[in-house]
């Protein structure tokens, strides 16, 4: 809740700490963000390794954050659903599948740009 007395700029600093906060709870506790983030430095590495371009780094970052926004935001929705109802419910299932479905998306648009980044490289090696 937004304290009255705070001012413009000690409101941002709380609001990166609350961030941060949340970051390290999602990298520290939940299985599908450190998968990711371990896809994630695997793709860093084959970027270094086959001395990818700028515009492919920025494509490939840009991905890696993608998948990581989605995953934060399909686990904030079944956290959100299970706290409103713990039991299962046919409506909270729905709800989940869906949210589960947000970083499917985003992790085949990571397989598409990964095989038109790095399949033409590895192809050369053959």
């Amino acid at each position: 809740m937004k304290n009255p007395n705070d001012g413009y700029l000690r409101g941002r600093f709380k609001s990166i700490k609350f961030a941060l906060k949340g970051m390290w709870i999602l990298m520290t506790t939940e299985d599908s963000i450190k998968a990711q983030m371990f896809f994630g430095l695997i793709a860093t590495i084959l970027g270094f390794y086959f001395n990818i371009s700028n515009s492919e780094w920025a494509l490939q970052t840009l991905v890696i954050g993608l998948v990581l926004v989605a995953e934060a935001a399909n686990t904030a929705i079944e956290e959100i659903a299970d706290f409103i109802h713990p039991d299962y419910h046919e409506k909270i299932g729905l709800i989940k599948d869906i949210a589960a479905g947000i970083p499917s998306f985003a992790a085949f648009t990571s397989l598409i740009i990964a095989s038109i980044i790095y399949v033409p490289k590895i192809a050369v090696l053959f």
